[in-house]
């Protein structure tokens, strides 16, 4: 089962062998292909053979190129991430808008609960009380945007009332960070299941390549936002960056099992997809507090 989260930062000449991949720097080091789950390409010098490439799509490697300043800027996709993606492509195609407006609802109930409850537990006891009352009134779709409501009281609780979403600050910087690895890990497993990341059952931008995906992150987020304000952040710099890396390698508790982040992503993405084909809303895996 992969697990390791492989950062490259230094220039190299990254390659294939034997089953491992090889950084060829300073010095030669050898990792085994079927350990990595997410490889993390942070500076732009570093060139890869067309082999790696080949080896990393067939493993389903989450592969993430960044830039010149380390942030995130690309990723490697396969065209087809299953046997059947074809007909997996259909099915999405084909999904109901009634179910996908239940499954959307559960999501956000979800995604409020965990929100409520990490407030709770910080102290912030009368604005989790007031999210929590949002739980019953959200609606199939979500078309009263209860989450849009429950997002602006949770995030002023936990960084100030001025706080916006849209400054320029460190932690803001981390929360988007963060975001975008939980983000990454998502389109891998909806790749690996066979469907398109465009297509969503409620986000609809069509500027958006990874609709879905930002549909089913959402009661993961929770995990970014426990350690932005556990280590406040006064600067996002490489360390931070290499240090938030972490999270994905968590433990976490789904079906009453211990699993790392990365593995309970995988389970939840194909309990939401079962749910959705099976319009059977008890068939999604959340993690469990």
């Amino acid at each position: 089962m992969s697990w390791r989260t492989v950062i490259i930062a230094n220039r190299c000449k990254l390659d294939v062998s034997m089953g491992y991949l090889v950084v060829r720097g300073e010095d030669t080091k050898r990792i085994f292909l079927d350990e990595i789950g997410i490889l993390l390409i942070e500076n732009p010098a570093v060139s890869l053979t067309g082999c790696l490439i080949e080896a990393l799509t067939e493993k389903k490697i989450k592969t993430i190129f960044c830039d010149s300043k380390r942030n995130p800027m690309a990723e490697l996709v396969p065209h087809h991430g299953s046997h059947d993606s074809s007909l997996k492509i259909r099915t999405q195609c084909q999904w109901r808008d009634d179910v996908k407006a239940r499954i959307w609802r559960e999501i956000v109930i979800e995604k409020i609960k965990r929100q409520a409850s990490f407030l709770k537990q910080i102290g912030k006891i009368n604005e989790s009380e007031l999210i929590s009352s949002y739980i019953e009134q959200v609606e199939p779709g979500d078309v009263t945007n209860r989450e849009g409501h429950a997002a602006k009281v949770y995030f002023n609780a936990l960084f100030g009332m001025s706080f916006t979403k849209s400054a320029d600050c460190p932690i803001n910087a981390a929360l988007n960070y963060g975001y975008s690895l939980i983000l990454s890990a998502v389109n891998r497993e909806v790749s690996a299941n066979g469907y398109l990341t465009q297509i969503g059952i409620f986000h609809d931008n069509m500027f958006n390549h990874f609709n879905l995906s930002c549909d089913l992150m959402e009661p993961f987020r929770i995990i970014v936002d426990r350690y932005v304000v556990a280590n406040m952040p006064t600067q996002f710099e490489k360390d931070e960056k290499h240090n938030i890396w972490g999270i994905l390698n968590q433990t976490v508790y789904i079906e009453y099992t211990r699993q790392t982040v990365l593995n309970a992503i995988k389970i939840y993405v194909h309990s939401v997809f079962d749910a959705i084909n099976d319009n059977d809303l008890s068939r999604i895996k959340f993690v469990q507090e």
